[in-house]
């Protein structure tokens, strides 16, 4: 087969593919769209590949008409060689088109467009938020919980808002505006019977996870009530995907910094629901998060006696240590230091000792940990020498030395 000459000028720097697509950067250098957009959106470049000269990623990129021509043309001429013509690409989407989509809300098909377009590019999502698209899909959410009905499109205006990056800096004035939101998405995860129920759920606790992490955090985390907790425990029960229960977990935590939350917490049964969580043997970060909240919780007698109430608590924080991570061992040291010393009765000491805290604790002082965690270890070990010095495992002589 004849070798085929491709023009320089048709291949894209940063593909080295023939340009579909070709756009001129603020530079003066041509580039294939998809290729430049992805350099500048979802690699976070803010330089010309080429030029190394400036290149933000809101500045303009021009269509190149006459390069496209040239190399569709080119294509025609060497069709008999295989080559491919490349189509003319479609438009780029623009502020008015979303604007006439959004006229059309009551139209389920509308949500289903706006979510196919937030998902096909990174221009798309720039575009839609520019048309203030997310604060349109709040609005409908809200809606839907003050007329108390699922709406079709509640799934695709979720998820719309987990493709469109709403900028940290919006996102307190945008809770506040809509203060129902949060009494909204509790709402939805109350609902039983719900098409697509976990996929409508997961994204509810993800979005819940942007609010408190993007928005005013205080102004959040104060308004929670009871009925919130208890639903987040049903729903890690009963029905979100691995997505949606890491982002409920990073909610918990949040909100087990304020000591009027840990309360509520430990009532609804999150200290149950987390132990359970951590039976399971999840990956490193879902650890991570369980022993964080554990922590927060056992901080109050209430959590310590509802931690100690599941038979498998004490065993299954041991086992973590010295398996997962550095703020694992941190996090379980420091709650068998909280039970021991402030719920520390005969019957819990020796369950530390069936279940091997104490073990633990003597290898936490040999590894290569920090020395206040191992100063944390010495301190349990110390003041409960009684308990574990008789046994044959714990020579006195080497916990001396």
């Amino acid at each position: 087969m004849e070798e085929i000459e491709v023009p320089q000028y048709f291949i894209c720097p940063i593909s080295l593919q023939i340009m579909r697509d070709p756009v001129t950067a603020i530079t003066g250098i041509t580039y294939d769209r998809e290729s430049i957009e992805q350099w500048l959106f979802n690699n976070k470049n803010t330089t010309c590949p080429v030029s190394k000269q400036l290149l933000p990623t809101d500045s303009d990129l021009t269509p190149n008409h006459t390069l496209r021509r040239l190399i569709q043309a080119w294509c025609t001429q060497n069709a008999s060689l295989g080559i491919v013509r490349i189509p003319t690409p479609k438009p780029p989407l623009n502020t008015v088109q979303v604007l006439k989509l959004l006229k059309h809300l009551h139209h389920h098909k509308t949500f289903v467009q706006l979510e196919l377009l937030a998902v096909e590019n990174e221009r798309n999502k720039k575009c839609l938020l520019e048309a203030g698209v997310p604060k349109a899909m709040i609005i409908f959410i809200i809606n839907s919980y003050r007329n108390a009905q699922i709406q079709k499109g509640l799934q695709e205006a979720l998820s719309i808002l987990q493709f469109v990056k709403i900028p940290k800096k919006e996102w307190p004035l945008l809770v506040k505006e809509h203060d129902e939101i949060l009494d909204s998405l509790t709402w939805i995860l109350c609902r039983e019977g719900m098409e697509n129920s976990i996929a409508v759920k997961s994204h509810a606790v993800l979005l819940l996870k942007k609010m408190i992490n993007m928005g005013d955090t205080c102004h959040v985390l104060e308004r929670l009530k009871p009925e919130f907790f208890e639903t987040m425990v049903r729903v890690m029960r009963h029905g979100v995907t691995q997505q949606g229960t890491s982002a409920a977990l990073h909610v918990l935590l949040s909100a087990s910094s304020s000591t009027r939350n840990r309360m509520m917490m430990v009532e609804a049964g999150v200290v149950h629901e987390v132990v359970e969580i951590e039976l399971g043997a999840p990956e490193k970060r879902v650890t991570e998060l369980t022993l964080a909240i554990l922590f927060n919780l056992c901080c109050c007698a209430n959590g310590r006696a509802k931690f100690l109430s599941h038979e498998g608590a004490i065993a299954v924080v041991t086992e973590r240590i010295l398996k997962v991570s550095a703020a694992v061992d941190d996090r379980a040291v420091f709650v068998l230091a909280m039970v021991a010393k402030f719920s520390g009765t005969k019957v819990v000491l020796q369950e530390m000792l069936k279940v091997g805290s104490f073990a633990k604790l003597f290898m936490v002082l040999q590894a290569d940990r920090a020395k206040y965690l191992k100063d944390k270890a010495m301190e349990i070990l110390k003041e409960h020498s009684e308990v574990w010095s008789d046994s044959p495992c714990f020579p006195r002589s080497s916990f001396c030395a």
